[in-house]
C-alpha cells in the first residue's frame, strides 16, 4: 500500500489549490517501462498556473506567462523525481527539483541523498512534523487536522513520532536554482519557504485522508486519476480561487 500512500493523496491536494484560472492543469500521466535513469516508474506532466499564488511583489516584475511552472515527475516508489522548469520564460535560467526517498524509521539517515561534500556542507534541514507545527490561520482545515483525525492511525498526539508504529520517513531533498539580477537570492528563498508551507499542508491531507484511499488498488488509483484530470480541468475553467493564495 506504500506506493499508494504516494500517488492517491495528490488527488485532493490538487483539488483544494485549483479554480479561478489558477492550479494544476494535467498534460500526460502514463507508465514507463526501463527507463534509463528510474527503471519502471508512473510519469506525470502538469502545469501550475500561479498568477494568484504568489506575492504582489513577484506579480509586479513577472511578465505574462512567465507563472506558468511546467512539472515533470518519475514515480518508481520509494524514490520520487520532480522537476519544475519555467520554459516559456526563464528558460534554464529557473530550475525547482524535488528528489524524494521514504525510508522506515524516524528519519536517523543522516545522508539519504548520498549529497557530496561540497552540498552536505550546504545543506540545511528542515523538519516537519504534521501534528504539531504551526500552520497559517488561511490554512487551517479541521478535516485536515491529524490531531482530530478519529479514523486509523489517529489522533496524533505530541509525541507522535516517537511513539507511532509502524514508521516512514520522507526525506525531500529540495534545490533551486533562480538566476536573476537583483532577485535570486530573494525568490530562493521565497521559494524554499513556500515549499515548507506546501509539504505541511500536502501531508496533513495524506494522513488525514488515509482512511479513503488505504484499500484501493493501482487499478483504482489510475481511474481515479483519470477522473481527476477532468475535474481539474472543469474547476480551474468554472471555479473561484481557492487553495494556497499570497497577498502579501
Amino acid at each position: 500500500s506504500s506506493g499508494i500512500n504516494a500517488e492517491c493523496p495528490l488527488r485532493p491536494g490538487s483539488k483544494a489549490e485549483t479554480g479561478g484560472g489558477d492550479g494544476v492543469e494535467v498534460i500526460k500521466n502514463e507508465p514507463l517501462v526501463g527507463h534509463e535513469q528510474f527503471g519502471d516508474c508512473q510519469y506525470t506532466k502538469k502545469i501550475y498556473h500561479l498568477e494568484h499564488k504568489v506575492p504582489r511583489w513577484v506579480r509586479a516584475f513577472a511578465p505574462a506567462g512567465s507563472l506558468h511552472l511546467y512539472e515533470e515527475a518519475w514515480n518508481a516508489y520509494p524514490y520520487c523525481k520532480t522537476v519544475l522548469t519555467n520554459p516559456g520564460y526563464m528558460k534554464d535560467k529557473f530550475t525547482l527539483s524535488i528528489t524524494t526517498w521514504h525510508k522506515p524509521g524516524r528519519g536517523s539517515i543522516e545522508n539519504v541523498h548520498d549529497l557530496p561534500a561540497e552540498k552536505l556542507a550546504q545543506r540545511k534541514v528542515v523538519k516537519i512534523d504534521i501534528a504539531n507545527d504551526e500552520v497559517r490561520p488561511a490554512d487551517y482545515k479541521p478535516e485536515f487536522d491529524p490531531t482530530k483525525y478519529s479514523h486509523e492511525r489517529g489522533p496524533l498526539s505530541d509525541k507522535w513520532q516517537e511513539q507511532c508504529e509502524p514508521v516512514m520517513t520522507c526525506y525531500k531533498l529540495v534545490e533551486c536554482e533562480f538566476i536573476w539580477r537583483f532577485l535570486q537570492t530573494r525568490v530562493e528563498d521565497y521559494i524554499m519557504i513556500a515549499e515548507r508551507r506546501l509539504f505541511t499542508n500536502f501531508h496533513r491531507q495524506v494522513f488525514c485522508t488515509h482512511y479513503q484511499w488505504k484499500d484501493m488498488t493501482m487499478a483504482d488509483i489510475r481511474a481515479l486519476e483519470d477522473a481527476t484530470a477532468e475535474e481539474l480541468k472543469d474547476q480551474r475553467t468554472n471555479r473561484g480561487l481557492q487553495g494556497t493564495t499570497d497577498n502579501k
